[in-house]
């Protein structure tokens, strides 16, 4: 028997965050389009509406499921048999919980394709100060984070960190009036790029972190200075370590290691949880722990030294 592949399209973000006139707009285009029929299910209705006749002429039928209790795998499974759809588009309601809908058993055939975030740049700071555990749940495991409305005093470089130290691997855009803006990090860097040693201070090591992961070839060949706690694990080949420093993303109990391989011969003699000042040359390689390409940092020298007066990397 013929196996379906159903696409699911997982659409979210926070009431008038700008979902649907996002995905008013994309279901108009013409690389969306597709022969057979598009299910949309929306879980949360703001000013913005869909046009019926809009929907019908992009073959797209839309469905709503108001309450969360009704947001279920026979629901689901109900509307796959009445539609038979080819491809599946979720305006969810990220106050039913992002983490159990990823949970959750889906119809035969429906594969999660791509899950996007939309933002409200002018509520960011709204949303981190009393819904911070909620937003980091959203965007953890995003593929893209959009930020909409975005006005020249937003700090955006901080909006892009809040988000990559959850979803790393998210594409994160910025878009106001006109259009995605680009270049966000032009002259914010606050460390000196072209000196012969990069020092990195410590109360810039997520900023560090954050734009070598975005920018690496901008610092392939560059030696770099910073301060780190050992790390050593079984999924690293002898002579390797991680030197990488503690990351609050949500609260004191959402904590996490950030940091990059460092290659040193005798790296089995350092103190697993010493603080170290790293002195490396940056390269860009495979490596199995990275399951791409990433930065690999060659050690010139390290010593131990005190650790710094704030620990922890704050991504607010």
């Amino acid at each position: 028997m013929f196996e379906r592949d159903v696409p699911v399209y997982l659409i979210t973000g926070f009431l008038e965050s700008g979902k649907t006139r996002f995905l008013d707009f994309t279901i108009r285009q013409q690389y969306f389009q597709i022969p057979d029929l598009t299910l949309l299910l929306v879980c949360e209705e703001g000013e913005e509406e869909y046009d019926p006749a809009e929907l019908k002429k992009c073959n797209t039928v839309m469905e709503v499921i108001e309450n969360p209790e009704d947001f279920t795998l026979e629901t689901l499974k109900a509307l796959d048999k009445k539609y038979r759809p080819e491809r599946v588009l979720i305006e969810y309601n990220p106050l039913w919980s992002v983490a159990k809908l990823y949970e959750m058993t889906m119809p035969r055939g429906w594969d999660m394709a791509q899950h996007i975030v939309t933002v409200d740049a002018s509520c960011f700071q709204i949303y981190m100060n009393n819904m911070k555990s909620i937003f980091m749940e959203m965007i953890r495991g995003a593929d893209m984070v959009i930020f909409n409305r975005c006005q020249p005093d937003n700090p955006l470089a901080n909006f892009r960190r809040s988000v990559k130290v959850v979803s790393p691997a998210a594409e994160v855009l910025f878009e106001d009036e006109n259009g995605e803006i680009e270049d966000i990090f032009q002259d914010e860097m606050p460390y000196d790029m072209n000196a012969d040693v990069v020092d990195i201070e410590d109360i810039d090591y997520g900023i560090w972190y954050i734009d070598m992961m975005d920018n690496l070839d901008n610092y392939v060949g560059k030696t770099v200075r910073f301060k780190g706690q050992v790390l050593k694990s079984r999924d690293l080949n002898a002579g390797f370590f991680v030197p990488g420093r503690m990351a609050m993303t949500c609260c004191a109990d959402d904590t996490q290691f950030i940091g990059y391989v460092c290659k040193k011969p005798d790296a089995g003699k350092l103190r697993m949880g010493s603080w170290v000042e790293v002195t490396a040359r940056v390269e860009k390689e495979y490596m199995d722990v990275y399951h791409d390409e990433g930065p690999v940092l060659y050690a010139k020298e390290i010593k131990e030294t005190a650790k710094p007066e704030q620990e922890l990397v704050y991504f607010t």
